[in-house]
C-alpha cells in the first residue's frame, strides 16, 4: 500500500491517486545517530505525507527494510533515503 514503511508500519491513511494521475509525497527525516562506539544512540525518525496528508507521524525506523530478518542499523555516516521503485527503470522527471 502507498505510504507503507516496509515490514515495519502501515500507513495511517492511503490517499494515493489513480495509476496515471500525479503523486505529491513529502519526507521529514531526521537520520538516525549512534554513539563512538557503534551502539545506537538515536533511531531514525520521520513524518510522511501522500497528498499533504499525513500518513506516517514521527515513525521510529528500526533500521534498513530488509526482505528476509529483522531491522536492524549498523552504524553509518551521511547516505541517501532511497524510495522503492518497483523496478520502474525510468529516469526521475
Amino acid at each position: 500500500m502507498a505510504g507503507s514503511i516496509y515490514k515495519q508500519a502501515i500507513p495511517l491513511a492511503n490517499p494515493g491517486r489513480k495509476n496515471g494521475e500525479w503523486q505529491v509525497y513529502d519526507v521529514i527525516w531526521t537520520a538516525p545517530t549512534f554513539n563512538e562506539d557503534g551502539s545506537m544512540k538515536n533511531y531514525g525518525q520521520g513524518h510522511r505525507f501522500i497528498q499533504r496528508l499525513l500518513v506516517e507521524n514521527n515513525f521510529e525506523l528500526w533500521g534498513p527494510t530488509l526482505y528476509i530478518g529483522k531491522p536492524k542499523y549498523k552504524a553509518h555516516g551521511p547516505s541517501p533515503i532511497k524510495l522503492q521503485a518497483h523496478g520502474d527503470k525510468s529516469e526521475p522527471a
